[in-house]
C-alpha cells in the first residue's frame, strides 16, 4: 500500500462550528490516482494506545496505525505550504505523543511519587501514608 494524506479545507460549512474545518483522509495511491476512487479512510483526531480499536484507522492497521498516522503527517507537515494547515499538522501529531506521567511531591517526606489517580488530589505518597494510619 502506497498511503498519503490529502488535507481539504472546507470553508464556511453550516455543520461545523468553526469558519473553517480541514480534513485529513488517507488514499492508497496504487489504488488510483484520483481522489474518490482511492480513498480509504479518514485520520482521526486522536488514536487510543488500548487494545480496543475505536475508529476505522485502527481497525484498518491495527497495532501499527499509531506509527503511520505519525509517518503520514509527519510527511504531510514537510509538503504543505498553507500556515493553518501547518498549525493543524502539528496539533495532530501532539496529540499522538504519549502524556507524561503525573509527578506530585509528598507533604510529609518531599519525594516525588506518582499519584493512584491522575485528577485525584493526593498530597501524600503510599509509604507515608501507611506509615501515619499503622502506627498507634
Amino acid at each position: 500500500m502506497n498511503l498519503k494524506l490529502l488535507l481539504f479545507k472546507n470553508d464556511d460549512l453550516r455543520d461545523y462550528s468553526q469558519a473553517r474545518y480541514i480534513r485529513f483522509i488517507v488514499v492508497d495511491l496504487d489504488k488510483s490516482k484520483n481522489y474518490p476512487a482511492n480513498y480509504v479512510c479518514l485520520l482521526p483526531q486522536g488514536l487510543s494506545l488500548n487494545k480496543k480499536a475505536y475508529s476505522v484507522f485502527s481497525k484498518l492497521f491495527g497495532d501499527g496505525s499509531l506509527d503511520l498516522a505519525k509517518k503520514l503527517l509527519t510527511k504531510a507537515l514537510k509538503t504543505e505550504k498553507d500556515s493553518e494547515i501547518k498549525r493543524e499538522i502539528e496539533r495532530r501529531i501532539s496529540l499522538l505523543e504519549p502524556k507524561p506521567a503525573l509527578q506530585v511531591k509528598c507533604r510529609v517526606c518531599g519525594n516525588s511519587f506518582e499519584p493512584k489517580r491522575r485528577g485525584s488530589k493526593q498530597k501524600i505518597c503510599q509509604e507515608c501514608k501507611q506509615k501515619r494510619y499503622t502506627k498507634q
